[in-house]
């Protein structure tokens, strides 16, 4: 009963007396609070301040909470009951103002009053209003409402725990993860906390969003593991880190076949040739083969931050087929026939690569990299285009706005029908620098500074089939040494709608003895390319002009025809075009070699040294580029071409006049992609020279004068 008070208030010292029989509601003792509730088998009647507290409220809907015609009103057994229960409610009232004092109750919140009615078991909480003194019903959630100090449940010091550890659902993450090699070190302590340490396979629930099965041409999220699928999430394709956190693995094996028909302007034997002909049968087949498996292992952070360290190595397998229809082609020894079939093992690319350090905060780098590796010194490959043994210092800087390169090679042979390396030295040193600037003076464009520096000493070479290929088989033979300095400026990119690429550079150095020239040269050559393009849709329309400067007088003492170091230009049309694709001989060096724009008339691009003195090139070239699905593209070129000056060529083969006009060169190449992307790819292209003055007064010898020669060829690559 010392409770009552405390839910009744200061309204309960202006009682006056209660008849009836009242009763404790234990349940609500239980509580922590005390009720008093009318006994339905001896209704009561009130009066004095409790009756006059009932009827101050302003509950239209309540009971009256004491009857009226109750038989022992005015009894003396009601009296004296009356008189008790008001004793023992004022020594309990007391000891609960007390109690309030002794802990800080704020009497100045309103107090609260729960009655429970006769006919209901709710009990209904009030409010006294402090402004009116009425009694208002308290509507208050009960989690708002006023309880006793009893009635106050505080949290426990530590949580309840269940009486086991919850446990995370496991499911198994999106493509091939292969197993984890993070061992636990952290037991689970609660089930707040559930420890998953392999941060990288945390796994969700399977989904199949269009309800189709994950079909493999179609772009579908979390998409089923297979360790056979390189397209999706996969461990071997560095995907998942295969130890660790932070160490990843990605394999790379890839075959690329490339069958090839050719018709190239073929010189003659005595043994085999017709009488009075330097030219044959032009038909030629190709057919190689490479397999390459490439297994990369990289420490880091995955896409943002640059590699902490990484290692590489790309072992290759070739096999090799060349059939012709003239004798000497193949062999120097016409004994040997007109075709070969060979095989060659190279260990391609092999290096290590650490980062030095970390230069800003945007995660600007510095890092070297050893052994034999790939690099591209400018956008289309102008002057170096090559994988070759070296030590490179490159990183970025302004947040990955700029990018710079040092690099210094120490050039191995190349094989003479793989094409690959082998670890025969070069007797060749190249030291490369460029510097990149995205968005130079417009957004979209990157700039590009170079120095290259080629040192080609002297030496003595025949290559695999027994050709002479150092120094050039022409002129003088002695081996001579090339110094030759680069100083280029190049960009790529888009100033608004237009697409511009664009490069120039100037040669200088010495040639210590050129064996067309048969004197010591000073180098004095320059070229220029630019190409302008425009995107409509789906087709992309191009135009362009490469210049290579020649030689207008081999006995001058300067060298003024331009030749790169390595070159493989993606420039009007590349692989399609027939100009570039085929190397075409005259008597003993190149017109062109393979994968080359330039008439430098050298032995070989990848094992002769580079020559200054040779005719230059102007090219012209209209093309466009058509997506015509997203499987299916097509590349249209027509190039037309001059040589910049003939003196050399007519020195060369003792002419007297040699005209300028090479002739038109026309291809179309497609590229499909029938999984929509690069894992199956075929590249096929067709290409032809209509051969114009120039090109048949250094020719013209060929039987029936042929009106132009065509090329094909069909490649598949396919990689995993």
């Amino acid at each position: 009963m010392a409770h009552l008070l405390r839910a009744i208030g200061p309204e309960f010292d202006r009682w006056a007396s209660c008849d009836g029989h009242w009763k404790e509601n234990s349940h609500a003792k239980r509580r922590g609070r005390n009720f008093l509730k009318n006994s339905t088998n001896h209704p009561t009647e009130c009066g004095g301040v409790l009756s006059d507290l009932f009827r101050r409220t302003d509950l239209s809907s309540r009971k009256e909470f004491c009857s009226n015609n109750n038989p022992s009103q005015g009894s003396p057994r009601g009296i004296v009951r009356g008189l008790f229960m008001l004793g023992s409610l004022l020594v309990s009232g007391i000891g609960s103002l007390v109690a309030d004092d002794a802990n800080d109750f704020d009497d100045s919140e309103p107090d609260l009053i729960v009655v429970a009615f006769e006919d209901s078991d709710e009990e209904t909480p009030f409010i006294e209003n402090d402004e009116s003194g009425r009694l208002q019903l308290d509507v208050r959630p009960p989690v708002l409402r006023r309880g006793t100090a009893e009635s106050l449940i505080f949290p426990p010091d530590d949580p309840l725990e269940p009486p086991f550890l919850q446990q995370m659902p496991f499911e198994a993450p999106a493509g091939f993860t292969g197993q984890s090699s993070i061992y636990p070190s952290e037991d689970q302590e609660s089930s707040h906390f559930v420890p998953m340490e392999d941060r990288w396979r945390i796994g969700m629930a399977p989904w199949d969003r269009y309800g189709n099965d994950h079909p493999p041409v179609d772009d579908y999220p979390f998409v089923p593991g297979n360790i056979l699928d390189p397209y999706n999430q996969n461990v071997l394709k560095g995907d998942y880190p295969i130890i660790g956190q932070h160490t990843f693995f990605n394999f790379t094996g890839s075959s690329l076949s490339l069958f090839e028909s050719r018709q190239v302007p073929t010189g003659t034997t005595p043994q085999g040739g017709a009488p009075n002909e330097f030219f044959g049968n032009p038909q030629q087949f190709f057919f190689n083969q490479n397999l390459a498996l490439s297994f990369d292992l990289v420490h880091g952070d995955a896409a943002f931050k640059p590699n902490d360290w990484r290692v590489k190595l790309t072992p290759i397998f070739n096999r090799n087929y060349l059939d012709v229809k003239e004798l000497g082609v193949v062999f120097p020894d016409t004994t040997k026939g007109k075709h070969r079939s060979l095989g060659d093992f190279s260990l391609e690319e092999w290096f290590v690569e650490t980062k030095l350090a970390d230069t800003s905060p945007y995660y600007d780098f510095v890092s070297v990299r050893a052994g034999s590796q790939p690099f591209v010194s400018d956008f289309r490959g102008f002057i170096f285009s090559d994988t070759n043994r070296g030590v490179r210092l490159f990183g970025t800087s302004n947040a990955n706005r700029d990018q710079y390169n040092a690099v210094f090679f120490d050039q191995t042979e190349k094989d003479t029908n793989s094409l690959l390396n082998t670890f025969d030295d070069r007797h060749q040193n190249t030291f490369i620098m460029n510097y990149y600037r995205q968005d130079f003076v417009f957004p979209g464009y990157t700039a590009n500074a170079s120095f290259h520096y080629n040192r080609d000493r002297a030496s003595t070479k025949f290559d695999k089939q027994g050709f002479l290929v150092r120094p050039d088989p022409v002129g003088v033979f002695q081996p001579h040494q090339v110094d030759a300095y680069y100083l280029g400026f190049a960009g790529d990119g888009h100033i608004g709608r237009f697409n511009l690429s664009n490069a120039f550079y100037y040669a200088i150095g010495k040639d210590s003895l050129n064996p067309l020239a048969g004197t010591s040269q000073q180098i004095r050559a320059y070229m220029g390319a630019i190409e302008l393009s425009y995107d409509r849709d789906w087709a992309r329309f191009r135009t362009s002009f490469f210049y290579s400067s020649g030689d207008d007088n081999p006995n001058d003492g300067r060298a003024e025809g331009f030749d790169s170091i390595f070159d493989n230009p993606n420039f009007a049309g590349g692989q399609f075009s027939y100009w570039q694709r085929q190397q075409l001989k005259l008597f003993g060096v190149n017109l062109v070699n393979r994968m080359s724009l330039i008439p430098d008339l050298r032995s070989s691009k990848f094992q002769g040294q580079s020559n200054f003195v040779n005719p230059g090139l102007q090219l012209f070239n209209v093309g466009m580029d058509f997506d015509i699905t997203p499987k299916l593209r097509a590349i249209t070129n027509a190039n037309f071409l001059w040589f910049d000056k003939t003196q050399v060529l007519e020195q060369f083969i003792f002419q007297q006049t040699v005209h300028r006009r090479i002739g038109t060169d026309l291809s179309l190449g497609v590229e499909y992609r029938p999984f929509l992307n690069n894992n199956v790819l075929i590249v096929g292209g067709v290409s032809g020279l209509i051969p114009e003055t120039g090109f048949y007064d250094l020719f013209k010898q060929f039987n029936n004068k042929q009106t132009g020669f065509f090329a094909s060829f069909v490649s598949l690559d396919l990689t995993y």
